[in-house]
Protein backbone atom coordinates (compact mmCIF):
# COMPACT_ATOMS: atom_id res chain seq x y z
CA UNK A 1 0.00 0.00 0.00
CA UNK A 2 1.47 3.27 -1.15
CA UNK A 3 2.62 5.30 2.27
CA UNK A 4 0.55 8.33 1.18
CA UNK A 5 -2.14 6.28 1.44
CA UNK A 6 -1.80 5.05 4.66
CA UNK A 7 -0.79 8.82 6.01
CA UNK A 8 -4.00 9.65 4.75
CA UNK A 9 -6.17 7.32 6.70
CA UNK A 10 -4.19 7.69 9.73
CA UNK A 11 -4.82 11.47 9.03
CA UNK A 12 -8.60 10.82 9.07
CA UNK A 13 -8.96 8.34 11.93
CA UNK A 14 -6.93 11.39 14.07
CA UNK A 15 -9.62 13.65 12.45
CA UNK A 16 -12.54 11.46 13.18
CA UNK A 17 -11.52 11.30 16.78
CA UNK A 18 -10.63 15.32 17.77
CA UNK A 19 -14.38 16.00 16.20
CA UNK A 20 -15.92 13.19 17.78
CA UNK A 21 -14.41 14.30 21.68
CA UNK A 22 -15.50 17.93 20.64
CA UNK A 23 -18.84 16.55 20.04
CA UNK A 24 -19.62 14.89 23.02
CA UNK A 25 -17.74 17.11 25.33
CA UNK A 26 -18.69 20.68 23.76
CA UNK A 27 -21.81 20.09 20.80
CA UNK A 28 -24.04 17.52 22.94
CA UNK A 29 -24.63 19.91 25.83
CA UNK A 30 -25.08 22.85 23.30
CA UNK A 31 -28.12 20.85 21.40
CA UNK A 32 -29.88 19.25 24.42
CA UNK A 33 -29.95 23.58 25.60
CA UNK A 34 -30.88 24.34 22.23
CA UNK A 35 -33.62 21.40 21.80
CA UNK A 36 -35.04 22.19 25.24
CA UNK A 37 -35.89 26.13 23.84
CA UNK A 38 -37.13 24.93 20.74
CA UNK A 39 -39.50 23.14 22.61
CA UNK A 40 -40.18 25.45 24.95
CA UNK A 41 -41.11 28.01 21.98
CA UNK A 42 -45.46 28.50 20.46
CA UNK A 43 -44.59 26.20 17.58
CA UNK A 44 -44.46 23.60 20.40
CA UNK A 45 -45.23 24.64 23.57
CA UNK A 46 -48.63 24.23 24.27
CA UNK A 47 -50.07 24.42 20.85
CA UNK A 48 -54.14 24.03 20.47
CA UNK A 49 -55.00 21.45 17.84
CA UNK A 50 -56.68 23.75 15.84
CA UNK A 51 -53.86 25.76 15.07
CA UNK A 52 -52.68 23.01 12.45
CA UNK A 53 -56.24 22.33 10.88
CA UNK A 54 -56.01 23.11 7.02
CA UNK A 55 -58.78 23.80 4.79
CA UNK A 56 -59.07 21.01 2.18
CA UNK A 57 -60.46 23.41 -0.58
CA UNK A 58 -62.69 20.49 -1.90
CA UNK A 59 -66.48 21.56 -2.10
CA UNK A 60 -69.05 19.18 -1.74
CA UNK A 61 -71.01 18.81 -5.30
CA UNK A 62 -74.68 19.22 -5.59
CA UNK A 63 -76.43 16.01 -5.14
CA UNK A 64 -76.38 13.34 -7.96
CA UNK A 65 -80.33 12.70 -8.57
CA UNK A 66 -80.76 9.07 -9.73
CA UNK A 67 -83.40 8.56 -11.78
CA UNK A 68 -86.87 6.82 -10.93
CA UNK A 69 -89.77 5.09 -12.74
CA UNK A 70 -92.65 7.44 -12.45
CA UNK A 71 -95.78 6.43 -10.38
CA UNK A 72 -98.09 7.04 -13.03
CA UNK A 73 -96.10 4.54 -15.12
CA UNK A 74 -98.56 1.24 -16.28
CA UNK A 75 -101.59 3.31 -14.73
CA UNK A 76 -103.02 3.21 -11.35
CA UNK A 77 -103.47 -0.37 -11.00
CA UNK A 78 -105.69 -0.39 -7.97
CA UNK A 79 -108.01 1.94 -9.26
CA UNK A 80 -108.41 0.30 -12.72
CA UNK A 81 -112.03 -1.69 -11.84
CA UNK A 82 -112.18 -2.60 -15.49
CA UNK A 83 -108.82 -5.33 -14.64
CA UNK A 84 -109.74 -8.78 -12.93
CA UNK A 85 -105.89 -9.46 -12.51
CA UNK A 86 -103.89 -8.71 -9.16
CA UNK A 87 -101.75 -5.94 -9.83
CA UNK A 88 -97.97 -6.94 -11.24
CA UNK A 89 -95.11 -6.28 -8.66
CA UNK A 90 -92.50 -4.00 -10.07
CA UNK A 91 -88.88 -5.14 -10.63
CA UNK A 92 -87.02 -3.47 -7.94
CA UNK A 93 -83.81 -1.89 -9.37
CA UNK A 94 -80.70 -1.20 -6.96
CA UNK A 95 -78.91 1.93 -7.28
CA UNK A 96 -75.28 1.82 -6.45
CA UNK A 97 -73.59 4.70 -6.04
CA UNK A 98 -69.78 4.53 -6.56
CA UNK A 99 -68.43 7.90 -5.71
CA UNK A 100 -68.07 10.98 -7.64
CA UNK A 101 -65.22 10.39 -10.79
CA UNK A 102 -62.43 13.32 -10.24
CA UNK A 103 -60.42 14.34 -13.22
CA UNK A 104 -59.85 17.51 -12.03
CA UNK A 105 -61.02 19.98 -8.79
CA UNK A 106 -63.30 22.79 -9.41
CA UNK A 107 -61.03 25.09 -6.81
CA UNK A 108 -57.67 23.66 -8.01
CA UNK A 109 -54.94 21.81 -5.65
CA UNK A 110 -55.74 20.29 -2.13
CA UNK A 111 -52.74 21.92 -0.38
CA UNK A 112 -50.76 20.15 2.11
CA UNK A 113 -51.02 21.38 5.80
CA UNK A 114 -49.03 24.54 6.04
CA UNK A 115 -48.48 24.37 9.93
CA UNK A 116 -47.30 20.88 9.69
CA UNK A 117 -45.36 21.47 7.12
CA UNK A 118 -43.29 24.25 8.63
CA UNK A 119 -42.75 22.03 11.85
CA UNK A 120 -41.52 19.49 9.44
CA UNK A 121 -38.68 21.79 8.11
CA UNK A 122 -37.78 22.69 11.51
CA UNK A 123 -37.53 19.16 12.34
CA UNK A 124 -36.18 17.51 9.63
CA UNK A 125 -32.56 18.94 9.94
CA UNK A 126 -32.49 17.87 13.55
CA UNK A 127 -33.10 14.34 12.75
CA UNK A 128 -30.67 14.40 9.72
CA UNK A 129 -27.75 15.93 12.62
CA UNK A 130 -28.56 13.33 14.91
CA UNK A 131 -27.88 10.53 12.56
CA UNK A 132 -24.69 12.19 11.86
CA UNK A 133 -23.75 12.35 15.41
CA UNK A 134 -24.79 8.96 15.95
CA UNK A 135 -22.46 7.74 13.03
CA UNK A 136 -19.54 9.86 14.02
CA UNK A 137 -19.97 8.33 17.64
CA UNK A 138 -19.89 4.82 16.40
CA UNK A 139 -16.67 5.19 13.99
CA UNK A 140 -14.92 6.65 17.18
CA UNK A 141 -15.56 4.10 19.55
CA UNK A 142 -15.03 1.27 16.61
CA UNK A 143 -11.56 2.83 16.30
CA UNK A 144 -11.45 2.48 20.34
CA UNK A 145 -12.06 -1.01 20.41
CA UNK A 146 -8.13 -3.02 20.39
CA UNK A 147 -7.21 -5.87 19.28
CA UNK A 148 -8.64 -9.40 20.70
CA UNK A 149 -7.06 -10.72 23.21
CA UNK A 150 -7.61 -13.40 26.29
CA UNK A 151 -8.88 -11.71 29.48
CA UNK A 152 -8.72 -8.13 30.60
CA UNK A 153 -11.85 -7.33 28.06
CA UNK A 154 -14.27 -5.79 30.83
CA UNK A 155 -13.56 -2.25 29.66
CA UNK A 156 -14.08 -3.51 25.92
CA UNK A 157 -17.43 -4.92 26.86
CA UNK A 158 -18.27 -1.21 27.98
CA UNK A 159 -17.39 0.09 24.58
CA UNK A 160 -18.96 -2.89 22.74
CA UNK A 161 -22.13 -1.81 25.22
CA UNK A 162 -22.05 1.51 24.31
CA UNK A 163 -21.97 0.99 20.17
CA UNK A 164 -24.97 -0.96 20.40
CA UNK A 165 -27.17 1.79 22.19
CA UNK A 166 -25.20 4.30 19.88
CA UNK A 167 -26.45 1.75 16.84
CA UNK A 168 -30.19 1.67 18.34
CA UNK A 169 -29.96 5.53 18.62
CA UNK A 170 -28.90 5.92 15.06
CA UNK A 171 -31.57 3.34 13.27
CA UNK A 172 -34.26 5.42 15.43
CA UNK A 173 -33.27 8.54 13.96
CA UNK A 174 -33.56 7.14 10.70
CA UNK A 175 -37.28 5.41 11.43
CA UNK A 176 -38.07 9.09 12.09
CA UNK A 177 -37.66 10.15 8.30
CA UNK A 178 -39.60 7.42 7.28
CA UNK A 179 -42.50 8.17 10.02
CA UNK A 180 -42.59 11.81 8.06
CA UNK A 181 -42.93 10.63 4.58
CA UNK A 182 -45.68 7.55 5.39
CA UNK A 183 -48.00 10.88 7.23
CA UNK A 184 -47.95 12.36 3.48
CA UNK A 185 -48.86 9.32 1.85
CA UNK A 186 -51.30 8.52 4.33
CA UNK A 187 -52.91 12.25 4.21
CA UNK A 188 -52.67 11.85 0.36
CA UNK A 189 -54.66 8.55 0.45
CA UNK A 190 -57.54 10.23 2.94
CA UNK A 191 -57.56 13.02 1.02
CA UNK A 192 -58.73 11.34 -2.46
CA UNK A 193 -61.56 9.76 -0.72
CA UNK A 194 -62.51 12.79 0.45
CA UNK A 195 -62.09 13.99 -3.16
CA UNK A 196 -63.84 11.14 -4.35
CA UNK A 197 -66.59 11.25 -1.68
CA UNK A 198 -66.82 14.93 -0.70
CA UNK A 199 -70.18 14.39 0.65
CA UNK A 200 -68.96 12.11 3.58
CA UNK A 201 -68.23 13.90 6.59
CA UNK A 202 -66.00 10.77 8.05
CA UNK A 203 -63.16 11.06 5.40
CA UNK A 204 -62.98 15.35 6.23
CA UNK A 205 -62.52 14.61 9.92
CA UNK A 206 -60.22 11.48 8.98
CA UNK A 207 -58.11 14.21 7.31
CA UNK A 208 -58.44 16.04 10.49
CA UNK A 209 -57.26 13.50 13.23
CA UNK A 210 -54.33 12.48 10.94
CA UNK A 211 -53.01 16.37 10.56
CA UNK A 212 -53.51 16.13 14.92
CA UNK A 213 -51.93 12.60 14.96
CA UNK A 214 -48.75 14.23 13.44
CA UNK A 215 -48.59 17.65 15.35
CA UNK A 216 -48.32 15.13 18.08
CA UNK A 217 -46.11 13.04 16.66
CA UNK A 218 -43.51 15.80 15.56
CA UNK A 219 -43.11 17.16 18.83
CA UNK A 220 -42.52 13.82 20.28
CA UNK A 221 -39.86 13.45 18.07
CA UNK A 222 -37.96 16.47 19.11
CA UNK A 223 -38.84 15.16 22.69
CA UNK A 224 -36.96 11.91 22.00
CA UNK A 225 -34.33 13.30 20.15
CA UNK A 226 -32.97 15.58 23.17
CA UNK A 227 -33.44 12.46 25.05
CA UNK A 228 -31.27 10.61 23.19
CA UNK A 229 -28.73 13.32 22.69
CA UNK A 230 -29.00 13.53 26.88
CA UNK A 231 -29.08 9.99 27.05
CA UNK A 232 -25.42 9.33 25.16
CA UNK A 233 -23.81 12.61 26.43
CA UNK A 234 -24.59 10.65 29.83
CA UNK A 235 -23.48 7.13 28.92
CA UNK A 236 -19.93 8.56 26.94
CA UNK A 237 -19.06 10.94 30.05
CA UNK A 238 -20.14 8.50 32.48
CA UNK A 239 -17.46 5.72 30.97
CA UNK A 240 -14.99 8.20 29.23
CA UNK A 241 -11.82 6.31 30.69
CA UNK A 242 -12.93 3.07 29.56
CA UNK A 243 -14.19 3.93 26.27
CA UNK A 244 -10.82 5.65 25.27
CA UNK A 245 -8.30 3.23 27.32
CA UNK A 246 -10.24 -0.28 27.79
CA UNK A 247 -7.22 -2.37 29.14
CA UNK A 248 -5.36 -1.41 31.82
CA UNK A 249 -1.24 -2.09 31.65
CA UNK A 250 -0.02 -4.98 33.37
CA UNK A 251 2.14 -2.69 35.46
CA UNK A 252 -0.86 -0.75 36.83
CA UNK A 253 -2.26 -4.14 37.59
CA UNK A 254 -0.02 -5.44 40.00
CA UNK A 255 0.65 -2.87 41.99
Amino acid sequence: MPTDTIVKVQEYKETLITKAETLITKRFPEKIVQLNELLATPMFNERNFSEVHQDLNIPVLPPVLVNKLCSEEGGDAGGNDNNDHPPTKRARKDVIVTGTPVLALPTGTVPCNKPLCEMITVVKPIIRKLVEDSNLLKMWISFMIPKIEDGNNFGVSIQEDTLAEIQTVESEAAAFFDQISRYFLSRAKVVSKVAKYPHIDDYRRAVVELDEKEYLSLWLVVCEVRNRYSSLHDIVIKNLEKLKKPRSSNTESLY
